[in-house]
C-alpha cells in the first residue's frame, strides 16, 4: 500500500547572513580617528590665533614633532601592552636607566654603535624582566612594573650619582643638528614615523597583532584557541622594552646627555595618549593611529601652554581632565554597544 505523496513545501527564502559586527566597529574607529584629527585641528587654530608669529613657525613645528617623537615611540610599545590587557608603569624609569647606562664614559668609548646598542639592550633587558615576572611568575602587571619603576630609577641614580652625563660622541650629537635634517625633517621624527608604520603593520597585518588583541579580549579563550598566552605576554613586554630603548637613544640625541630624571612621567603620558586614541584599559581594542594622534594632541597642548607662559601645574591639570574625559567616553561607548 502506497501512501500519497505529501505536497511539496515551498522553498523558504534565503536569509541574509547576520552581521558580524566588524563593519560597525570599523565605522566607530573611523569616527574616533576623525574626531582626534578634529581636536588636533582645533588646537592648531588656537595656537595660531594666540601666538600667530611663533606657533606656526617652521622651527616650532619641528620642535613639536621632535618632542612628540620620544614619547611617541614609547607610546607605540605601551599601546601593544594595554591592548593585551596589561600595563607598564616602568617605561619612564627604563628610558632613564637606558639613557644613563648608554652615556657612561666606558660606553661612549665604543662610539655611536656602542651608545645605540647599550640603550636598546638595557631597554630589552628590563622588558625581559617585566615579561618573565608577569608571564611566568604570575605577578600582577601593576606590581611587577611598579617594582621595575622603583628599581630602574634607583639604579639610574646610582650610576650617575645625581650628575648629568654629557655626550661626547660627535656622530650622536650631529643627529640633533639642523645639518642632519632630511628635507627639513629631523631624523628623530623619521625614526618615530618608521616605528609607527612598523607598529601599525605588526598590529593589523600579522599573527602577532591578532594574538595580542585576542589575549586582551579574553585570555582564557585565546588559550583554548591554541595561543601560548604566557609567551605572548613575554613578547609584548620585550616589545615595550625595545621601544623604551629606542626612545632613550632619541632622548640622548635630543638632550645631548643622560640623566637619572629622564623619562619623568612618561608612563602617564604614554597611557594617556593610548587612552585618548581609543585603546581600552581593559584590553582587546586599540589602534596605533589613535595613539599617535593622542601623542600629537598632548604635545601640541604643552607647546601652546609654553608659548603662552602658562604654568606647568595648569598643564598637568588639563592633562588629567582630558584623561578622565576620555575614560568616561570609553565607558559610555562600551555601555551603549554592550
Amino acid at each position: 500500500m502506497t501512501h500519497p505523496a505529501s505536497p511539496a513545501r515551498p522553498a523558504e527564502p534565503k536569509r541574509a547572513p547576520a552581521p558580524t559586527g566588524s563593519a560597525p566597529r570599523t565605522f566607530r574607529l573611523d569616527i574616533r580617528t576623525l574626531s582626534l584629527l578634529g581636536v588636533l585641528a582645533v588646537l592648531i587654530v588656537i595656537g595660531g590665533v594666540t601666538q600667530p608669529d611663533s606657533f606656526l613657525d617652521t622651527d616650532n613645528v619641528q620642535l613639536i614633532l621632535t618632542q612628540a617623537s620620544v614619547i611617541g615611540v614609547v607610546t607605540v610599545g605601551m599601546t601593544f601592552v594595554i591592548i593585551s590587557g596589561g600595563i607598564d608603569l616602568s617605561v619612564g624609569a627604563i628610558v632613564a636607566l637606558a639613557s644613563v647606562w648608554a652615556t657612561t664614559v666606558s660606553t661612549q668609548e665604543y662610539g655611536f654603535l656602542g651608545v645605540l646598542f647599550t640603550a636598546i639592550v638595557v631597554g630589552v633587558g628590563c622588558g625581559l624582566v617585566n615579561g618573565m615576572l608577569i608571564a611566568y611568575g604570575a605577578v600582577v602587571p601593576f606590581i611587577a612594573t611598579l617594582a621595575m619603576l622603583a628599581s630602574g630609577r634607583g639604579l639610574a641614580l646610582q650610576i650617575t650619582d645625581g650628575n648629568t652625563q654629557m655626550v661626547t660622541v660627535d656622530s650622536v650629537l650631529k643627529l640633533g643638528e639642523r645639518d642632519s635634517y632630511i628635507l627639513g625633517i629631523p631624523p628623530l621624527v623619521l625614526v618615530f614615523a618608521a616605528v609607527t608604520v612598523i607598529g601599525w603593520l605588526v598590529l593589523n597585518r600579522t599573527t602577532f597583532g591578532r594574538r595580542s588583541v585576542a589575549v586582551g579580549g579574553n585570555a582564557e579563550a585565546a588559550r583554548l584557541a591554541g595561543i601560548d598566552v604566557r609567551r605572548q605576554r613575554l613578547y609584548l613586554y620585550l616589545l615595550s622594552g625595545l621601544c623604551c630603548g629606542i626612545a632613550a637613544f632619541l632622548l640622548i640625541v635630543l638632550s645631548g646627555s643622560g640623566q637619572n630624571t629622564n623619562g619623568n612621567l612618561y608612563e602617564l603620558d604614554a597611557i594617556a595618549a593610548a587612552i585618548i586614541g581609543g585603546t581600552l584599559l581593559t584590553g582587546g581594542r586599540g589602534t596605533i593611529t589613535g595613539s599617535v594622534l593622542g601623542v600629537l594632541i598632548f604635545t601640541t597642548i604643552q607647546n601652546i601652554f609654553a608659548l603662552n607662559n602658562m604654568e606647568s601645574a595648569t598643564q598637568q591639570i588639563a592633562k588629567g581632565a582630558i584623561i578622565v574625559a576620555a575614560v568616561l567616553v570609553q565607558r559610555r561607548t562600551a555601555n551603549t554597544h554592550s
